[in-house]
């Protein structure tokens, strides 16, 4: 082999970012802490509008942070949400159905805003009667899924979503961790299964969206990886081309001029 040449390496492995942004487990990590936060700041906020309308009633124990709410109320809410946020996306894939409605961080706000709307008015709207309110927030959050999700999956899944949270509330309320006010229904108000049902729609669409983020950064780093190999392979394909055939030299001095 000449001198000049040079062997070509073997594949070249992906930078510790572009590894690390392509990681499912790493995918996943991100998109869950995301959602905990965002359904710990939900939680705090509309907890305090619940509790300041007496709605809720916390023992004067735990109430134990100036948002005058239980410790334990903003992590499981983050959990939840968290849970919520990570199934959406991971059931649309598995039924094959990819959620493409309104897909965009405009529409995930608006949602989000319809949301807090929702549990304001179940808050500071008086109506005659609980059943008038809870017909009302009903057809609000139907309204929401039809609005910003309009799936099969999405509207299954908040279904279910109401009726295990209102349950887990039920059993909550029995057991005397806290109290609802006229409560109209078992335990707690008739209208607290819209609330969750709008909940659990708003945290899959964030969800979904940050899926389609997460994966558009994978998509767009890998082109930028293959981008890379492809220029570098061209270099070196270059280096030995030049290394096999030699430089040209110069001839234009071969002969002398005679006169």
């Amino acid at each position: 082999m000449a001198e000049g040449e040079t062997q070509s390496p073997g594949p070249k492995k992906c930078g510790p970012y572009i590894s690390s942004v392509t990681s499912r487990t790493v995918n996943l990590m991100i998109r869950g802490v995301v959602l905990f936060f965002i359904g710990v700041f939900l939680a705090l906020v509309l907890n305090l509008l619940q509790i300041q309308r007496n709605v809720t009633l916390f023992p004067p124990d735990v109430i134990a942070s100036i948002f005058s709410s239980a410790w334990w109320v903003p992590p499981c809410c983050g959990t939840a949400s968290a849970v919520i946020g990570l199934l959406y996306p991971c059931i649309d894939r598995h039924l094959g159905e990819p959620h493409k409605f309104k897909r965009e961080w405009s529409s995930v706000m608006r949602c989000v805003a319809v949301f807090v709307g929702i549990n304001h008015a179940s808050a500071k709207v008086d109506f005659d009667n609980n059943i008038q309110l809870s017909l009302t927030l009903a057809a609000l959050s139907i309204g929401l899924w039809w609005t910003f999700d309009r799936s099969r999956s999405g509207f299954g899944l908040g279904i279910g979503i109401a009726f295990l949270a209102t349950l887990i509330t039920q059993l909550l309320v029995y057991n005397g961790v806290y109290q609802y006010t006229s409560p109209d229904f078992l335990y707690v108000r008739s209208w607290l299964p819209c609330i969750f049902f709008a909940g659990g729609i708003t945290m899959g669409n964030i969800g979904r969206q940050l899926a389609m983020i997460l994966l558009e950064v994978k998509v767009i780093s890998r082109r930028v990886y293959q981008h890379q190999i492809v220029l570098s392979l061209n270099l070196e394909e270059y280096i030995q081309l030049k290394s096999s055939h030699g430089t040209p030299r110069s001839s234009g001095n071969v002969c002398s001029t005679k006169l």
